[in-house]
């Protein structure tokens, strides 16, 4: 097994190196790269540009005061001097090699219009996006599989057919859609005002003892997070009903009942632990879906300075090393999870051989 954990480790290297490769080139070929969102933002803004440019080294602000842009366009200098300020004065080929050996050092560079590290962007906003991913995975696993063994044990009653429909009913309905239904009822849209609508926390959230922190904070991911976990019930609850039946119909399970076993006992101590093994090993796979989908539409809706939001916003800006990074950082996070889902298959089964396999 060591083997194999060793293998997967080195091929995330290259997997990150390729990635970052295509999405780096396409990129390029996109039109409004950041030198055009600069010169947008700089229009109609006053006749200082030049004189700022040529005295400081440092980057514009994000607002473009005190720019100067011709109604008709920048002179050839000028906009020489933004290219230089970017650092796309130098060719291709040298830009993406300087990326790459960076990123080798988990140096992501300056943000060029946020006027801040990128990595202490990251890691401002990941703690926001894994807080949903996990808050939302917790919750599916706490409902799926409970409902998912009741509905395996009365298989074909009204009881199964009405749960079933009503997860897949939920799980058709857009995350976004639930959360802006969530807030119409509960956030004071139309009708209850029970939560807040937007943030993590309530002002003076630091100054708050360690319990009243907690209510405070949880009082303000319920609703994000249950956008996100209604509609990911139906998928787990149909997979523990579809493996609590298989493991239902196999022979040990007659052989337990027959030994005197009540249902309770050979549902716990048997089906229980055979049955979870698909459902336990899904885990990493399960909380990677949480944080991507939570990432942007959940972030967006309830005002959350999350990765995904970060990283929506730095796209549509064209603020390319915000990013690459956050694409940096989603990838590698994906890869790690991928590669702790086999491992915790392997825990869950000792059976599974990936050494055997020849993965």
């Amino acid at each position: 097994m060591k083997g194999y954990i060793l293998r997967r480790l080195l091929l995330i290297i290259p997997t990150l190196f390729i990635i970052l490769t295509v999405n780096f080139f396409l990129v390029q070929l996109a039109p409004g790269g950041p030198v055009e969102q600069f010169i947008a933002r700089m229009e109609g803004q006053g006749d200082a540009f030049m004189e700022q440019l040529s005295g400081s080294a440092d980057a514009p602000a994000a607002d473009g005061e005190g720019l100067f842009s011709a109604s008709r366009g920048l002179p050839p200098e000028a906009l020489a001097a933004i290219e230089r300020l970017y650092g796309f004065d130098r060719p291709l080929h040298e830009r993406y090699l300087s990326m790459i050996l960076r990123y080798l050092r988990f140096d992501f560079g300056d943000s060029l219009f946020r006027g801040g590290s990128v990595m202490e962007l990251v890691a401002e906003r990941l703690p926001i996006s894994i807080s949903l991913g996990l808050w939302s995975t917790l919750v599916i696993y706490l409902v799926s599989i409970p409902l998912g063994m009741a509905r395996a044990v009365r298989r074909g009653s009204r009881f199964d057919v009405c749960s079933g429909l009503a997860v897949t009913a939920l799980n058709a309905i857009p995350a976004f859609l639930l959360a802006m239904l969530l807030i119409v009822v509960f956030a004071g849209g139309s009708y209850l005002q029970i939560f807040p609508l937007r943030g993590l926390h309530s002002p003076g959230f630091a100054q708050m003892d360690f319990w009243t922190a907690a209510a405070d904070y949880l009082h303000h991911i319920t609703l994000p997070v249950l956008s996100l976990s209604l509609g990911g019930f139906a998928g787990l609850t149909l997979l523990t009903r579809n493996c609590f039946l298989e493991e239902l119909g196999r022979a040990y399970v007659d052989t337990a009942r027959a030994k005197g076993l009540t249902e309770r006992a050979v549902l716990c101590r048997h089906v229980f632990r055979n049955a979870m093994l698909v459902v336990i090993a899904g885990l990493p796979g399960t909380f990677l879906r949480m944080l991507f989908a939570g990432s942007i539409l959940i972030e967006t809706v309830f005002s959350l300075d999350g990765l995904g939001l970060l990283g929506f916003e730095a796209a549509l800006q064209r603020d390319y090393p915000v990013m690459f990074g956050t694409l940096y950082i989603f990838t590698l996070m994906g890869l790690v999870c991928s590669l702790l889902g086999d491992l915790t298959a392997v825990l869950t089964d000792p059976r599974i051989d990936f050494e055997k396999r020849g993965a």
